[in-house]
Protein backbone atom coordinates (compact mmCIF):
# COMPACT_ATOMS: atom_id res chain seq x y z
CA UNK A 1 0.00 0.00 0.00
CA UNK A 2 1.23 3.26 -1.30
CA UNK A 3 -0.10 5.81 1.20
CA UNK A 4 1.34 9.03 -0.88
CA UNK A 5 0.24 7.77 -3.78
CA UNK A 6 -3.06 6.63 -2.17
CA UNK A 7 -3.08 10.48 -0.56
CA UNK A 8 -2.97 12.05 -3.88
CA UNK A 9 -5.56 10.15 -5.73
CA UNK A 10 -7.91 11.20 -2.53
CA UNK A 11 -6.66 14.59 -3.36
CA UNK A 12 -7.23 14.45 -6.94
CA UNK A 13 -10.46 13.16 -6.82
CA UNK A 14 -12.17 14.89 -3.24
CA UNK A 15 -9.92 18.32 -3.09
CA UNK A 16 -9.81 16.91 0.62
CA UNK A 17 -6.08 16.90 1.97
CA UNK A 18 -5.18 13.68 3.76
CA UNK A 19 -2.07 13.18 6.42
CA UNK A 20 -0.23 9.97 5.62
CA UNK A 21 -0.73 9.33 9.12
CA UNK A 22 -4.15 9.67 9.19
CA UNK A 23 -6.67 6.96 10.64
CA UNK A 24 -8.17 6.70 7.51
CA UNK A 25 -5.25 4.25 6.27
CA UNK A 26 -5.59 2.16 8.62
CA UNK A 27 -9.40 1.22 7.46
CA UNK A 28 -7.18 0.93 4.24
CA UNK A 29 -5.32 -1.72 5.21
CA UNK A 30 -8.12 -3.54 6.82
CA UNK A 31 -10.11 -3.50 3.45
CA UNK A 32 -6.79 -4.87 1.80
CA UNK A 33 -6.48 -7.98 4.39
CA UNK A 34 -10.28 -8.66 4.46
CA UNK A 35 -10.09 -8.70 0.48
CA UNK A 36 -6.89 -10.86 0.34
CA UNK A 37 -8.67 -13.32 2.76
CA UNK A 38 -11.85 -13.11 0.40
CA UNK A 39 -10.32 -14.14 -2.84
CA UNK A 40 -8.13 -16.47 -0.98
CA UNK A 41 -11.30 -18.45 0.07
CA UNK A 42 -12.93 -18.18 -3.46
CA UNK A 43 -9.72 -19.21 -5.07
CA UNK A 44 -9.63 -22.55 -2.58
CA UNK A 45 -13.03 -23.24 -3.41
CA UNK A 46 -12.52 -22.87 -7.37
CA UNK A 47 -9.74 -25.19 -7.26
CA UNK A 48 -11.70 -27.63 -4.81
CA UNK A 49 -14.83 -26.87 -7.44
CA UNK A 50 -11.99 -27.86 -10.52
CA UNK A 51 -10.82 -30.82 -9.00
CA UNK A 52 -13.99 -32.50 -8.55
CA UNK A 53 -15.26 -31.70 -11.94
CA UNK A 54 -12.19 -32.97 -13.10
CA UNK A 55 -12.40 -36.18 -11.07
CA UNK A 56 -16.02 -36.51 -12.53
CA UNK A 57 -14.67 -35.80 -16.17
CA UNK A 58 -12.43 -38.64 -15.42
CA UNK A 59 -14.91 -41.34 -14.24
CA UNK A 60 -17.23 -40.95 -17.08
CA UNK A 61 -13.79 -41.36 -19.49
CA UNK A 62 -13.27 -37.24 -20.83
CA UNK A 63 -9.88 -36.78 -19.18
CA UNK A 64 -7.40 -39.41 -18.86
CA UNK A 65 -6.01 -40.16 -15.60
CA UNK A 66 -3.79 -37.62 -14.14
CA UNK A 67 0.03 -38.48 -14.29
CA UNK A 68 2.00 -39.96 -10.96
CA UNK A 69 4.86 -37.65 -11.02
CA UNK A 70 2.77 -34.40 -10.60
CA UNK A 71 0.51 -33.84 -7.57
CA UNK A 72 0.76 -30.40 -6.70
CA UNK A 73 0.04 -28.87 -10.06
CA UNK A 74 -3.30 -28.69 -10.75
CA UNK A 75 -5.12 -31.92 -12.82
CA UNK A 76 -6.77 -29.95 -15.93
CA UNK A 77 -4.25 -27.71 -17.79
CA UNK A 78 -5.54 -23.79 -17.39
CA UNK A 79 -6.44 -22.57 -21.30
CA UNK A 80 -6.86 -19.51 -22.44
CA UNK A 81 -10.83 -18.49 -22.87
CA UNK A 82 -11.52 -18.30 -26.57
CA UNK A 83 -14.44 -17.53 -28.48
CA UNK A 84 -16.90 -20.45 -28.98
CA UNK A 85 -17.78 -21.08 -32.42
CA UNK A 86 -21.04 -23.31 -33.76
CA UNK A 87 -18.51 -26.33 -33.75
CA UNK A 88 -17.35 -26.35 -29.74
CA UNK A 89 -21.65 -27.24 -29.52
CA UNK A 90 -23.15 -30.68 -29.64
CA UNK A 91 -26.13 -30.77 -31.08
CA UNK A 92 -28.03 -31.23 -27.66
CA UNK A 93 -26.21 -28.55 -26.36
CA UNK A 94 -27.49 -26.42 -28.93
CA UNK A 95 -31.24 -27.62 -28.62
CA UNK A 96 -31.02 -26.78 -25.16
CA UNK A 97 -29.34 -23.35 -25.46
CA UNK A 98 -32.46 -22.69 -27.99
CA UNK A 99 -35.15 -23.96 -25.63
CA UNK A 100 -33.53 -21.36 -23.19
CA UNK A 101 -33.67 -18.55 -25.59
CA UNK A 102 -37.18 -19.33 -25.98
CA UNK A 103 -38.33 -20.07 -22.47
CA UNK A 104 -36.60 -16.16 -21.73
CA UNK A 105 -38.25 -14.33 -24.35
CA UNK A 106 -41.80 -16.24 -23.74
CA UNK A 107 -41.31 -15.13 -20.19
CA UNK A 108 -40.26 -11.90 -20.99
CA UNK A 109 -43.37 -11.46 -23.38
CA UNK A 110 -45.53 -12.73 -20.06
CA UNK A 111 -44.44 -9.97 -17.91
CA UNK A 112 -45.01 -7.37 -20.07
CA UNK A 113 -48.28 -8.43 -21.27
CA UNK A 114 -49.20 -8.85 -17.28
CA UNK A 115 -48.16 -5.74 -16.53
CA UNK A 116 -50.02 -3.63 -19.31
CA UNK A 117 -52.87 -5.93 -18.26
CA UNK A 118 -52.91 -5.11 -14.31
CA UNK A 119 -51.29 -1.68 -14.61
CA UNK A 120 -54.20 1.11 -13.87
CA UNK A 121 -52.76 3.97 -15.29
CA UNK A 122 -54.70 7.24 -13.64
CA UNK A 123 -55.66 9.33 -16.74
CA UNK A 124 -56.28 12.94 -16.12
CA UNK A 125 -60.14 14.56 -15.98
CA UNK A 126 -60.86 17.40 -18.64
CA UNK A 127 -60.61 19.63 -15.63
CA UNK A 128 -57.36 18.44 -14.28
CA UNK A 129 -55.87 18.47 -17.83
CA UNK A 130 -57.58 22.44 -17.73
CA UNK A 131 -55.89 22.97 -14.47
CA UNK A 132 -52.63 22.58 -15.75
CA UNK A 133 -52.99 24.25 -18.51
CA UNK A 134 -53.98 27.20 -16.71
CA UNK A 135 -50.92 26.69 -14.18
CA UNK A 136 -48.27 26.65 -17.23
CA UNK A 137 -49.87 29.81 -18.45
CA UNK A 138 -49.69 31.59 -14.72
CA UNK A 139 -46.13 30.61 -14.74
CA UNK A 140 -44.99 32.76 -17.82
CA UNK A 141 -47.39 35.62 -16.87
CA UNK A 142 -46.35 35.63 -13.20
CA UNK A 143 -42.65 37.12 -14.04
CA UNK A 144 -43.24 39.42 -16.40
CA UNK A 145 -45.41 41.58 -13.79
CA UNK A 146 -44.38 44.13 -11.29
CA UNK A 147 -43.14 43.43 -7.84
CA UNK A 148 -45.76 44.63 -5.65
CA UNK A 149 -48.72 42.51 -8.40
CA UNK A 150 -46.07 40.11 -8.03
CA UNK A 151 -45.82 39.41 -4.25
CA UNK A 152 -49.79 39.80 -4.44
CA UNK A 153 -50.24 37.13 -6.59
CA UNK A 154 -48.18 35.11 -4.75
CA UNK A 155 -49.74 35.67 -1.11
CA UNK A 156 -52.95 34.61 -2.89
CA UNK A 157 -51.63 31.25 -4.46
CA UNK A 158 -49.98 30.49 -0.84
CA UNK A 159 -53.48 31.04 1.25
CA UNK A 160 -55.21 27.20 0.85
Amino acid sequence: MDRAKLRSQVFEKTGIKVDVDDPIFALVALNEAVLAETVDRHLERIEAASLELAQHARSAGGLPPPSASVHAAPAIPLARPTAASHEDFSPRELRLLGGAAVVALLTAALILIGQSLFHNAPTLTPAQTAALARAEKLDKILPTLDAKTRTAVEDALAKP
